[in-house]
């Protein structure tokens, strides 16, 4: 008895599309990232605290926000 196998794997050119496409986005969040950090690091205490947060959270509203950008 014979058998056909049909897959729908991706091609090597999606697959590198995808690559780049992936190396896109984290380039664009990681811009993203050390904007936000510079921007909100240059900010005084006082400044941080009108905003309602403190220097200790500065490195993890960089990365959110770098993650919601792309």
């Amino acid at each position: 008895m014979a058998y056909v196998n049909v897959t729908n794997a991706p091609s090597i050119a999606d697959r590198f599309n995808a690559l780049l496409a992936g190396m896109a986005t984290r380039r664009t969040q990681r811009r993203v990232y050390r904007a936000t950090f510079d921007e909100l690091s240059s900010l005084s205490n006082r400044e941080l605290s009108d905003l309602g947060m403190c220097r200790s959270q500065i490195r993890s509203i960089a990365l959110e926000t770098g993650r919601n950008a792309a």
